[in-house]
């Protein structure tokens, strides 16, 4: 094996970094994972995950976890009600029998028609606790926050934030979108969508937005209009998690010196930004228990490329960041994980710089692909025509 009495370390404890530590310790590879997290209690932001049968559940069918990720799906999540900016209801899934399941930041690829097939959804949290409950004991390194790292004998010389160092032979960084080990390997630069979301977070939503909680049914909610939507869904947690997605300026967040911390603020930019909108949306910010985080929608060229290195490559938004509007994130992440074990440990290759090469090169051309659907979708959502092509979809699906 190309791992052989080799020390490898994957920066990051999300979900692509743990399942390739999973998928490593399964070929008893010698695999660390350095995550910034205090402890595995610290609570885990985002929305639900619906994963691919195609990518996601692939890679979590080869690391055997199949039934622990069956075991901490939610059934309705998937099922989705569509509104206008007037909170008037356009389209019920949850009386229909089959189900067009959609992620609540996306809805899938070929602008918006592969929505057919249902995909189980599941808390970002407990599937990260899924994938470390997989791993042997000491596997994570918490309160590791990667600082910096330097090359040493043929591998790397990695320095923490907690003042600690450790050397690899092998470096895989799976530290997302604004990855810290990425610029070892390469200058690309990201690019603006022309999208900026919203990301906000009510927890106890029952008590603190029942109307909206209520509605919901424990699916999601997507409402569009004015080329602007508004999404939201509920969490195992009892929490709500809603998006504000607008075409924006890049440095809108910069020039407006909008304080994220301050909810009444954010509440006037609503009313200013969605002002046409239904005043049922005002639930949303009337909770004491909410918090709010800016999420401008950047992406990596399609045509991107670096030169392979031996000790050292990337995978999940560390490679290919790119908006949320086709769900592609995660399950490329995952799926980036399973190829990458694969191609470090089936001795097809002669040596661990070209089995990184024939991964990068897979990698990279799918996640090309996935770059455009993605952008596609974009536009799509926040067009004029958004609600009557995202209704008629839907109902297409479920004749």
């Amino acid at each position: 094996m190309l791992l052989q009495d080799k020390q490898a370390a994957i920066i990051g404890g999300g979900m692509g970094g743990l399942l390739l530590a999973r998928l490593l310790q399964m070929k008893n590879a010698n695999v660390k994972v350095y995550e910034r997290d205090l402890n595995q209690e610290v609570r885990v932001q985002g929305s639900p995950l619906d994963l691919h049968e195609d990518s996601g559940l692939k890679a979590m069918k080869h690391a055997n976890l199949l039934d622990e990720f069956y075991a901490n799906i939610h059934p309705n999540a998937s099922k989705a009600r569509i509104l206008d900016k007037d909170f008037q209801l356009h389209f019920d899934e949850h009386n229909i029998q089959k189900t067009a399941a959609t992620q609540i930041l996306g809805t899938g690829k070929n602008s918006l028609q592969d929505i057919s097939k249902p995909r189980p959804e599941i808390d970002r949290s407990a599937l990260r606790n899924v994938l470390l409950n997989s791993l042997q004991s000491e596997t994570i390194s918490w309160n590791s926050q990667f600082s910096w790292m330097k090359r040493e004998n043929n591998g790397w010389r990695l320095h923490f934030k907690n003042g600690t160092s450790t050397y690899a032979d092998l470096v895989i960084a799976a530290d997302g979108a604004n990855s810290k080990v990425r610029q070892y390997l390469s200058s690309e630069k990201t690019i603006y969508s022309g999208i900026t979301m919203i990301e906000g977070t009510i927890y106890n939503a029952k008590e603190n937005a029942p109307n909206l909680f209520e509605f919901s049914k424990g699916g999601k909610v997507l409402a569009l209009g004015n080329e602007q939507t508004i999404m939201y869904g509920t969490k195992g947690d009892g929490s709500l998690m809603f998006l504000l997605s607008s075409k924006i300026p890049e440095n809108w967040i910069k020039k407006s010196d909008l304080n994220f911390k301050d909810n009444q603020k954010i509440f006037e930019w609503f009313n200013e930004v969605y002002k046409e909108w239904s005043p049922k949306w005002h639930e949303l910010f009337k909770s004491n228990e909410l918090y709010f985080i800016p999420r401008p929608q950047y992406y990596f060229p399609l045509n991107q490329a670096w030169k392979t290195q031996a000790n050292l490559t990337l995978i999940g938004d560390a490679a290919h960041r790119m908006p949320p509007f086709a769900g592609k994130g995660a399950n490329l992440a995952l799926l980036d994980a399973l190829d990458l074990a694969d191609f470090l440990t089936n001795d097809e290759f002669r040596d661990i710089k070209t089995a990184i090469s024939s991964f990068e090169k897979r990698m990279l051309e799918r996640a090309a692909i996935a770059t455009k659907e993605t952008l596609e979708n974009g536009e799509q959502i926040h067009s004029k025509e958004a609600l009557g092509k995202l209704v008629s979809i839907f109902k297409g699906a479920n004749l």
